[in-house]
């Protein structure tokens, strides 16, 4: 069997891109492999592939959950699959494409057998967390080091989670990521391709992206959403995301327009650091820096490749 194309890199350095000039010359398919991305009402903030890309090129798992479902990796996982199914009997080529690293994990190594929740202990753990996250991040740093360097400490959801797993199952995560390696073969057999930018490319790349999601309607959409969460009276934990949440503040009044790109510009810059540092620990086949390298090129390349391993 073929081993899976699958695309994965930091935010904004180009993905979406080059999986769709790949997918047409392959006769291929793009299943998403982002935790934002999967999201309703959410198209502009989670950068999400555009209509004409969508209608050139199918796409799976983009726009499909309503914001206020969350998923777990594991779910994701099992989904992945079973869309790389369907693909594959349709006689087309499933192609992965996204930047979740946790995802990214649970389809090549999967997640441990363990990984239940337990709502009352998420509960309380978040009650901490907004008394005092810094207690959690050096209570992580403490029982799994590895794994707390890569968890910012904004990352509520992750930081949280890196616990729960602890107090459950008695092992810090990392240690449950080395046994998938050494107990499990890989759910899925990929070529992963890492994508990669010059620093200061991807920052001015960062910044122009910033401002035409602005331009097209980024704030509009948050208040579509803000009022959808209020008639519905539930939570949403898409809205965590970057972006979403410094809009909700600008929204507030809290800060004016100028810190608010410059805010989310940062996150961004955070986020795509804490990717790389992430994807670096993961088995790739394949780097490219896309820094100095011609579009028109690179899928060409990739394609080549991809049609003798």
């Amino acid at each position: 069997m073929k081993k899976i194309l699958t695309i994965i890199g930091p935010t904004a350095v180009g993905k979406t891109d080059l999986a769709v000039k790949i997918a047409e010359n392959l006769n291929g398919e793009i299943i998403g492999l982002d935790s934002r991305q999967i999201y309703k009402q959410m198209t502009i903030g989670t950068a999400q592939p555009s209509v004409t890309d969508r209608k050139g090129v199918n796409h799976h798992l983009i726009g499909c959950r309503d914001p206020w479902d969350s998923i777990s990796a594991g779910e994701y996982a099992k989904l992945v699959i079973e869309k790389i199914d369907e693909i594959q009997k349709r006689g087309a080529v499933p192609i992965i494409c996204g930047g979740a690293g946790l995802y990214f994990r649970a389809i090549t190594k999967g997640i441990f057998s363990e990984s239940y929740s337990d709502a009352e202990l998420r509960k309380e753990l978040e009650d901490i967390y907004e008394k005092d996250a810094k207690s959690l991040i050096l209570r992580l740093q403490s029982i799994d080091p590895e794994y707390a360097s890569i968890v910012h400490i904004n990352n509520k959801k992750r930081l949280i989670r890196a616990l729960e797993i602890f107090e459950l199952t008695g092992f810090p995560p990392t240690k449950h990521f080395l046994d998938q390696q050494t107990n499990k073969s890989p759910l899925l057999d990929v070529y992963t391709v890492y994508l990669s930018l010059d620093k200061d490319v991807h920052l001015n790349k960062i910044r122009k992206r910033t401002d035409q999601m602005f331009e097209i309607g980024w704030i509009d959409e948050v208040n579509k959403i803000l009022s959808l969460q209020k008639d519905k009276k539930i939570v949403m934990p898409a809205l965590d995301s970057i972006g979403y949440k410094q809009i909700i503040e600008y929204l507030h009044g809290d800060i004016d327009n100028e810190t608010l790109i410059e805010n989310i510009v940062n996150k961004t810059r955070q986020y795509a650091r804490r990717q790389d540092k992430w994807f670096k620990k993961e088995k790739i086949d394949l780097s490219i820096d896309l820094t100095n390298l011609r579009k028109s090129d690179i899928h060409k390349y990739i394609c080549d490749i991809y049609n003798i391993i």
